[in-house]
């Protein structure tokens, strides 16, 4: 987070970077950033976007010794004007981060929202009240308006894993009966979580297969059938992710985004698609998708930038795809959209 009154000394890695008078691929090649002693970001855990405290940045630098920021452990810990990242708002709702995309349009959170750093923050104060206050059949559960379960769409999946966590052999059936959803949606929740945790499980030890990870997890096979396919693409997502960044940061050189990381669907649990939107007014064009089948080509919209089903969008009105092949440098995407 970062702590109330400390926003304008905050510096992104580019920041660091310039700082330093070299270029940021150089830092991030010789992850300085990730030096013995070097402050730690003040972005939260697992954000691709870091942020670094100007002050404690500028005495490690100069070899003085780096000043600590207030601590968790402070009395002025809940300080209201905290900045929070949509991992720790997320967290202050009891909701995945993911979810933080529903929740960020209420009204009392699009106004105070405020950009970091290219990363969207919201106050620590604001968060809370609207936790106090936000729609639903209680401000317990939040429900996002338009849920037709009984159980947020967003708050589906934390809610499930402990009900799998206790049975791994646990069935959609079973989950529609202990939390009134339909069984789709039980199902879909099932398959998300089983995927995740056979990819995290091959991370772990990558010489089994995504049906021997399964069994390891005491999946049954007639369960778990969806969800290895599925856990094959999100290996193949995370696997691209490095790649996604770069780009994502080429695009950042050419002062044509703000966004703080690709948006990765799996659409169909079978493909990987990417989409960075360009919403600067230089940008040449509303946004980039990038497709693990086809490469990169750039979107008419950017509300809209993934086209549903499989076949991909026909060249035209504000769609080109760009040559280069499936992954082309970070270099050459900035170049064939400055054509």
């Amino acid at each position: 987070m970062i702590r109330a009154g400390r926003r304008h000394l905050v510096r992104t890695l580019a920041d660091l970077a310039a700082q330093q008078g070299i270029e940021l691929q150089t830092l991030q090649n010789r992850a300085a950033h990730k030096s013995a002693g070097h402050p730690a970001p003040v972005s939260s855990p697992g954000s691709r976007a870091l942020l670094f405290d100007g002050e404690q940045v500028d005495a490690y630098l100069s070899g003085r010794p780096v000043p600590p920021l207030r601590s968790e452990d402070d009395d002025q810990e809940h300080d209201d004007d905290d900045l929070l990242d949509r991992r720790e708002a997320a967290a202050v709702l009891g909701v995945v981060p993911d979810s933080w995309h529903v929740y960020k349009r209420a009204p009392l959170l699009t106004e105070h929202m405020v950009t970091v750093g290219g990363v969207e923050h919201w106050p620590r104060g604001i968060v809370h009240r609207y936790r106090a206050a936000r729609p639903g059949r209680t401000a317990a559960t939040g429900r996002p308006t338009g849920s037709g379960d009984q159980v947020p769409r967003d708050e589906l999946l934390p809610r499930t894993a402990p009900l799998l966590d206790a049975d791994p052999t646990i069935t959609a059936t079973a989950v529609v009966d202990q939390l009134g959803v339909s069984r789709s949606t039980a199902q879909g929740a099932l398959t998300r979580l089983r995927a995740d945790r056979i990819a995290d499980l091959i991370g772990e030890r990558p010489e089994l297969s995504p049906d021997e990870a399964a069994a390891a997890l005491g999946y049954p096979p007639a369960l778990a059938r969806r969800a290895t396919a599925r856990a094959a693409t999100v290996l193949r997502a995370r696997a691209a992710a490095p790649y996604l960044d770069d780009v994502l940061a080429a695009v950042h050189r050419a002062g044509w985004t703000t966004q703080a990381a690709p948006d990765v669907q799996l659409p169909g649990d079978d493909r990987v698609i990417a989409a960075l939107v360009l919403d600067s007014d230089r940008a040449p064009v509303p946004a980039l998708v990038w497709d693990e089948r086809y490469g990169w080509r750039t979107a008419a919209s950017r509300r809209h930038a993934i086209t549903k089903g499989a076949v991909p969008p026909s060249e035209g009105e504000g769609v080109r795809y760009l040559a280069g092949g499936i992954t082309p440098p970070p270099g050459e995407v900035v170049a064939a959209l400055s054509l």
